[in-house]
């Protein structure tokens, strides 16, 4: 057969590999023996006890104890391991074979007609062996891991290296490597450390720490010096050849991580993050990442669910409305560790439903009993069906449509299923006796100017009707937008991105709160543990992102030059600004101190009954327009974009002529 001149190259390296790998080995075996020939010189020849040996007592415990140490170390495959990335079951496994070595060793030499030593002098000889072995291969995998050809001690290593064993040091590959910088040298940045050291398949290699406690600075850990801040300077960063930052404080403050972000950002350097994904799946584990664009918020994490709340959903059957989507799938993560008795996904979207079930069943197993039903909030016998069939205790109303310009084009739609189907979850909760009803709510039913707004203040009037007149116990959870969901304008973004641009925002002033998918779903479970009845629970989400920030971070975190933010101008039903309360100064304090309540007057049943029967009568003439009218009649702080944003106008023109004004008056 003939070979290919890539294949003759390929047989060639395998060959030369495993050589090296003999040579390797035959070596190790040698060093042993050195060893060995060195602790018996001392045991058995020098050493001049009360059981001093003839000679021929030497040679007969030389032979042995070689026998026995020798033979169970290559019958336990000692001499077959790669010392040079061995771990620590390398070194049991030799402590191990010895151990049964010394065992063996003591019954022969009982049993055996041959001159006797001591019990002591018998463990002495086997440990000091094994320490001399243990020692042996830490100096030689020391070598390998930190030999190179940068510093002085780097140098003498790679020499010693190579003389004894032939080997060049594994830091050869650094070349290749990416240098970087740890921010961190704490638990996580030292463990992040320890596993790109120990890998060598990594395409990292640190080279510093950055840390501000004194304690660290001007130390080194794993041989990497550890610098304050203030001497990690751009040019001592230089000279590390550092190429990427990685920040590995999970607990920094907001404040500080956005400062250090963008000052090294600014700097050139590309940046990464080790710490768990911002999107939890269930059993994630800590990675190098790159920054997520809900860390580029820089926003303090809320951490809203407590023990009382883990109590509460624990033993409890749940049912999810939209438990398929981004906000009910969260909802059933979390949910999911608080161990309920059942957990019910009811989506009329069934890959959504199924994407989520197998997550929670590769997670949780059978330990979590988890079901589906696809069917509709607007299909009222399908409703009940699922209601007789598990009798939820608690219902969590995720159901809606949510995305603003498709609904100002489908309000009947919209209607149907957001007002129609809360009042139908809320009947078959009165029906079937459930303890609580919580409805996921949004900042757009403040003062809203589109449907879905609109619809969604129609369906909190609904469930604050009900806790005055029902047995159920009723609470509405109000909060910004939600980032990552499936009609966030961050998906939009790296699409944009990802085909080169331009990135579209409608309108350069545009403002909104906004929260992660997490904080979003534990706001809801808690506001049904701490509910009364009739609540209407707004979260203090700080302050509010600039889209246009926003939408430059995100170009400047791709990396990608030359893509441009342009204004499209407001969609359909679409305001500069959104606001979480209807009336802020009616707010009532809870025991969390991010979360409160606003107190609204609710409606008789009468009075939402009128308002229901006007809705369907308008949407019974399939005309989106009537249905819209109907719609402002029903819900009093329905405005008209234009006029809600003409006020803004106003409002940030008068701010500008009194800063001008001032600027004047200085100027004179």
């Amino acid at each position: 057969m003939y070979r290919t001149k890539e294949e003759n190259k390929v047989v060639n390296y395998m060959k030369q590999n495993s050589r090296e790998k003999l040579n390797v080995r035959r070596s190790l075996i040698v060093y042993d023996f050195i060893v060995y020939a060195i602790v018996v010189v001392i045991l058995l020849v020098l050493y001049g006890g009360m059981d001093k040996l003839s000679s021929v007592g030497v040679i007969q415990q030389i032979c042995l104890s070689t026998l026995c140490i020798f033979a169970t170390r290559l019958i336990g495959k000692i001499y077959g391991q790669v010392w040079r990335y061995g771990g620590i079951q390398c070194y049991v496994r030799l402590l191990f074979t010895d151990a049964v070595a010394f065992a063996v060793y003591l019954v022969l030499e009982l049993l055996l007609p041959v001159q006797k030593i001591t019990f002591a002098r018998l463990l002495s000889l086997v440990s000091l062996n094994l320490l001399g072995a243990l020692a042996l291969r830490m100096m030689y995998r020391y070598a390998y891991k930190c030999g190179n050809q940068e510093t002085t001690g780097g140098k003498l290593l790679s020499i010693l290296l190579y003389a004894f064993s032939g080997l060049e040091a594994g830091n050869d590959k650094e070349v290749q490597k990416i240098k970087v910088a740890i921010i961190g040298a704490g638990r996580v940045g030292v463990s992040l450390a320890e596993e790109l050291l120990n890998n060598e398949e990594s395409a990292y290699i640190p080279r510093c720490f950055i840390d501000v406690a004194k304690e660290k600075v001007g130390r080194e850990i794993h041989d990497i010096p550890v610098y304050s801040e203030d001497e990690a300077t751009f040019a001592k960063l230089g000279e590390l050849e550092v190429q990427e930052i990685i920040f590995a404080i999970p607990s920094m403050e907001a404040e500080k991580k956005k400062k250090l972000y963008n000052y090294y950002k600014e700097a050139g350097y590309k940046l990464k993050v080790y710490d768990y994904p911002t999107m939890y799946a269930a059993g994630g584990k800590r990675h190098l990442r790159e920054f997520d664009i809900e860390e580029l918020l820089f926003r303090k994490p809320l951490v809203v669910a407590d023990e009382r709340t883990n109590a509460y959903y624990k033993d409890k059957v749940v049912l999810i409305t939209g438990g398929g989507g981004s906000i009910g799938s969260e909802l059933c993560r979390q949910l999911a560790k608080m161990e309920p008795r059942k957990i019910i996904i009811l989506d009329i979207y069934e890959n959504g439903a199924y994407d989520v079930q197998q997550e929670l069943k590769i997670a949780y197993g059978n330990k979590l009993d988890l079901q589906i039903e696809i069917c509709s909030i607007t299909h009222t016998k399908a409703l009940k069906r699922v209601f007789d069939k598990y009798h939820p205790q608690i219902i969590i109303n995720a159901a809606a449509h949510k995305h603003v310009p498709l609904m100002e084009h489908n309000c009947i739609e919209a209607i149907y299923n957001n007002v129609f189907g809360t009042k139908n979850l809320v009947e078959l909760c009165e029906e079937y006796h459930a303890e609580r009803f919580m409805m996921v709510s949004t900042d757009k039913a403040v003062n809203p100017t589109n449907v879905m707004g609109a619809t969604k203040r129609m369906c909190e009037m609904i469930v604050q009707s009900a806790s005055t007149h029902g047995t159920v116990k009723y609470s509405a959870t109000r909060f910004g937008n939600v980032l990552g969901s499936a009609g966030s304008v961050i998906p939009l973004f790296k699409r944009q991105i990802a085909n080169g641009g331009p990135v579209t925002i409608t309108d350069k002033r545009i403002i909104r709160y906004f929260m992660t998918i997490p904080e979003a779903s534990q706001l809801v479970l808690q506001s049904g543990a701490i509910a009364n009845n009739g609540e209407l629970f707004v979260l203090d989400m700080g302050q509010p992102v600039k889209i246009l920030d926003l939408a430059e971070n995100m170009i400047r975190l791709s990396g990608v030059q030359g893509i441009s933010v342009i204004e499209t101008g407001l969609r359909p039903g679409e305001k500069l600004f959104e606001e979480l309360l209807v009336k802020t100064e009616e707010l009532d304090k809870t025991s969390n101190s991010l979360i409160f309540i606003e107190r609204d007057t609710a409606l008789s049943e009468e009075e939402i009954d009128k308002k229901l029967e006007i809705l369907k009568d308008a949407c019974e003439q399939e005309d989106d327009l009537v249905a819209k009218e109907a719609l402002r009649s029903v819900v009093p702080t329905f405005k008209r974009p234009e006029d809600v944003n003409k006020e803004v106008t106003v409002e940030e023109s008068k701010t500008k002529e009194h800063k001008n004004a001032r600027m004047k008056v200085a100027v004179f």
